[in-house]
């Protein structure tokens, strides 16, 4: 192979540019044509951002991208191997979870709504009413199926292991009173397992997707009081002081995106 060498010019010129790029400081360029780009699932966290995009920041100088994933592992590896700038769609306890089991070196920025998980049926209008050896599907994932079940206890429905908390499993359920069986299926599969189970437990986003109302249609919703689910902007660790996520953030929390948050989703779910 002929080897070929660069005029010294050239490569002065190249050195220069170089330089300057890694010498620069990311608020030179931020507001100013810097694309910032967020993940998110569709519903509402998709639909929150649309809403920043085309309402607020243009106005604020930031330049947005919004690409959508429709399960809970891609929007991290992405943001993880620097294809995202930052993501929305997760709750800080399953943000954690994930940085144990992935190894990844994500972070929250800020809080932004409470999307409540609760427990639909095609088969019963009351959960205290349900049948002697009624099947129950959970989300699979550690985070999202200790909190469907700490629900359940709430209600008096099974007993949990002393200190399980948000690692509690069925393997943890100590009461059992109505022989309940459980079938752990992937969070975004649990809307279409209405049909074969006796009740679900559906996280908001998959609820609303697939046209249910938490407000309406849950038989058991959790309270917004004393929650510590409520979703977050994460950036991978580092990024948290990137001007365009600063941006973003105080958009995410603004006066306006609460009324459109209240006004969308008429309590479904509710602005942080």
């Amino acid at each position: 192979m002929r080897a070929y060498t660069l005029p010294a010019a050239v490569i002065a010129g190249a050195l220069v540019l170089g330089l300057t790029a890694c010498g620069s400081d990311k608020s030179d360029s931020a507001g100013a044509g810097d694309k910032l780009v967020v993940g998110a699932t569709p519903t509402p966290a998709g639909e929150v951002l649309a809403y920043v995009q085309k309402k607020l920041a243009k106005k604020a100088g930031l330049d947005l991208e919004v690409k959508e994933f429709t399960d809970y592992v891609l929007p991290n590896t992405a943001l993880q191997q620097g294809e995202l700038d930052a993501n929305l769609f997760q709750h800080a306890p399953y943000l954690k979870d994930f940085n144990k089991s992935k190894g990844t070196t994500l972070t929250a920025v800020t809080e932004v709504y409470l999307p409540p998980l609760g427990f639909y049926s095609k088969k019963t209008a009351d959960i205290a009413k349900l049948r002697d050896g009624a099947s129950v599907a959970l989300p699979n994932d550690a985070t999202n199926e200790s909190r469907a079940l700490e629900l359940l206890a709430s209600q008096g429905l099974i007993g949990l292991k002393k200190g399980a908390g948000v690692n509690a499993t069925p393997k943890d359920v100590t009461e059992n009173p109505k022989h309940l069986t459980f079938k752990e299926l992937e969070a975004a599969q649990l809307p279409r397992s209405l049909d074969d189970v006796d009740v679900a437990a559906v996280n908001n986003n998959f609820a609303l997707d697939a046209g249910l109302s938490p407000k309406k249609d849950a038989i058991l919703l959790e309270s917004v009081k004393g929650n510590p689910y409520n979703n977050v902007l994460a950036v991978k660790k580092g990024d948290e002081d990137d001007p365009r996520v600063k941006k973003l953030a105080e958009l995410l929390t603004s006066p306006e995106v609460k009324k459109f948050i209240e006004r969308k989703y008429q309590g479904s779910v509710l602005p942080a």
